[in-house]
């Protein structure tokens, strides 16, 4: 019997994200172009890799339709100039594409049937709003195999906020206004600049360079963020600014085998350590990274206290409050999100999980870490967690 093989994170990219909608700056940029620049750039990073040598194209899109509707791993990677030679899929797993991807990649890796994969995801959130051109089965009203509020996302938040009562509105724009601080800084720092890819985009003024995500929000105060309606509630706690906006942008990463990496002189940021699907309800999707976790660290043997660094989704705030009450990591730990998150930079779906990667490669170099885990929550129902190993 053949023995799986090692997979290591080579490098990764991303856009600028975007304001989804005419104001937003991919307006009139294609979401499959968006795709192109991220995998060009990847492999203008890493000109080692020979194109021909990639094994599989893997991009992930939560509505593959339109400009994101055409099997994207092939789309993009000839669009992108790798050789013709090189297959590609996409895949959805909604919020998880990306993460689903790059899994989905090392298990190619992992039994031999590649050598190197390029893996991320792909949201236009602005071309693709979320539910458009989607025919929910009556049969999950019908039969009650779902609540009404598990398809929309911020009504599944704001049932988050039902059954933890005790994590207030308050406790939510506190930690949104962290998540601006420690954004604003990470850009001011040059954290961003070295996965951050600025892109010439074509606006109603003309062309111009994409290089700042669109949401980040300096002056984010407490005071401020009490001020905001609840969208999804009368009375609420959910609102625009401790949630994630409406997206668009493109990731992508390079996956490797450790011999790979070695024949082609590549120098790897990480290594796979294990990962973790979990389903939970619908209507309570935001809990899915608890189970998640707690499932890729027994896997590995380890605990959260092995754990350096974490970087977690923040589609909500609330939801990130529950996952540390879920597994027992204080909202405030060091070691959560140190260069803020969606709530600051977005969150463009299938795209988001290669940035989280992305920026937990980068911050176990700084910090000089061991383990890091990547996390976030999936529509109707699921979570997911990868766990790194830094090799930097």
């Amino acid at each position: 019997m053949r023995e799986a093989r090692e997979v290591f994170f080579v490098d990764g990219v991303r856009t600028p994200f975007g304001k989804a909608g005419p104001k937003g700056q991919f307006w009139r940029t294609r979401a499959d172009d968006m795709g192109v620049k991220a995998v060009r750039e990847l492999l203008r990073r890493n000109p080692e890799i020979e194109p021909e040598r990639i094994g599989d194209v893997v991009l992930a899109a939560t509505a593959q339709v339109g400009d994101q509707g055409l099997t994207l791993g092939r789309d993009v990677a000839l669009l992108a100039g790798i050789p013709q030679s090189v297959p590609g899929f996409a895949i959805d797993r909604m919020c998880a594409g990306a993460l689903t991807a790059v899994t989905a990649g090392a298990g190619e890796i992992a039994l031999g049937a590649c050598d190197v994969v390029v893996a991320g995801g792909i949201e236009h959130m602005g071309h693709h709003p979320m539910g458009a051109d989607v025919d929910f089965n009556p049969r999950f009203v019908a039969e009650r195999l779902v609540d009404t509020s598990a398809v929309t996302m911020g009504a599944t938040a704001e049932n988050l906020h039902d059954a933890f009562p005790g994590l207030t509105k308050e406790d939510a724009d506190r930690f949104a206004v962290e998540s601006q601080r420690r954004a604003t800084a990470a850009w001011e720092n040059g954290v961003m600049a070295e996965t951050v890819v600025p892109m010439a985009v074509f606006t109603d003024a003309g062309w111009r360079v994409a290089d700042r995500d669109e949401f980040l929000r300096p002056d984010t105060s407490r005071e401020s963020l009490a001020t905001l309606r609840t969208p999804f509630r009368a009375g609420g706690r959910v609102t625009a600014g401790n949630s994630a906006g409406l997206t668009d942008g493109a990731t992508a990463a390079l996956l490797a085998s450790a011999a790979a990496a070695e024949a082609l002189g590549l120098t790897p940021k990480l290594r796979l350590v294990g990962f973790a699907y979990a389903g939970v309800e619908p209507h309570l999707m935001g809990l899915g990274p608890v189970p998640a976790t707690k499932r890729v660290l027994e896997q590995a043997g380890l605990t959260l206290d092995d754990v350096d660094l974490f970087e977690l989704n923040e589609p909500f705030a609330v939801q990130v409050l529950t996952w540390c009450d879920g597994v027992g990591v204080s909202p405030d730990d060091e070691r959560l999100n140190p260069y803020g998150g969606a709530i600051a930079c977005g969150h463009p779906l299938a795209a988001t999980g290669v940035r989280l990667v992305a920026q937990l490669a980068y911050g176990l170099r700084e910090r000089r870490g061991r383990y890091g885990l990547t996390a976030l929550c999936i529509g109707m129902g699921m979570g997911a967690a990868v766990l790194w190993e830094n090799v930097q």
